[in-house]
Order: structure tokens, then sequence, then C-alpha cells
């Protein structure tokens, strides 16, 4: 009887053990969801602020999305270029990705313009390619 006791108090203590340990493993948990919610907000106002979202020019975003995604022509709609985006999606249909170059060429030329410069060309001026 003694064995059994010790064998049912051992299991007891084992199981208030691993009831602790879930415990502490759901507090840490929550303590690093809270946590990486805090960051995505962080890092949500950063990007809006980073990619127009409190000023009208779109350079950073254009010329990023040309460099990653020129072949699908995603920098020509965020330009407000539809006609020419859809161009440039059809081009890279039709050659196989090989027309993304120009998505390409453009997301480089739009990054090392000015400010002032690709706003008053691209944005005012509507000049579509290159």
């Amino acid at each position: 009887m003694s064995d059994e006791k010790n064998l049912k108090d051992g299991l007891d203590d084992m199981l208030g053990d691993a009831k602790d340990g879930a415990k502490k493993a759901s507090d840490k948990a929550s303590e690093l969801a809270d946590d990486a919610k805090e960051t995505m907000s962080d890092f949500s106002n950063n990007a809006k602020e980073a990619f127009g979202g409190t000023t009208d020019n779109k350079k950073l975003m254009a010329g990023i999305l040309g460099i990653l995604l020129g072949y699908l022509g995603v920098h020509k709609f965020i330009l407000g270029y539809n006609k020419e985006g859809l161009i440039q999606l059809g081009a890279s249909i039709v050659t196989c990705g090989f027309a993304g170059i120009v998505g390409f060429i453009e997301g480089i030329i739009y990054l090392t313009k000015s400010d002032e410069e690709f706003y008053n060309t691209y944005q005012v001026g509507k000049k579509p390619w290159f």
C-alpha cells in the first residue's frame, strides 16, 4: 500500500509541476503575442509613413515595387498608370517575364531621382515610361 501511495503522490507532484509549467508557458506566450502586436503596429505605422501614408510622393513605394514586382506592372498601377500597367503585365506574360527588365530599370530610375524631380516628372507630369 505504501508503494501505491508513494506512486500516487509522485504522479500528483508531476501533474502539478506540468500544470505550473503549462501556466508559465501560456503566460509567456501571451506576453510574446502582446509584444508582437506592438511591434507590428509600430512597423505598420512606420511603413505607412515611409510609403506615402502622410505624403503624396510615391517615389519609394513605386521604386521598390518596380524593382521587386516590375514584371507585373505594380509600380505603374501605384502611380495611376493603369493602361501602362496592363501593357507591362501583358508584355511580361508574352515574353515569359523577360519584359520585367523594364520594371526593374524603372524602379532604379525612380529611386535615383530626387523627391521633387520624381514628383514633378511622374506624378504631376504623368510621364508613363522611363
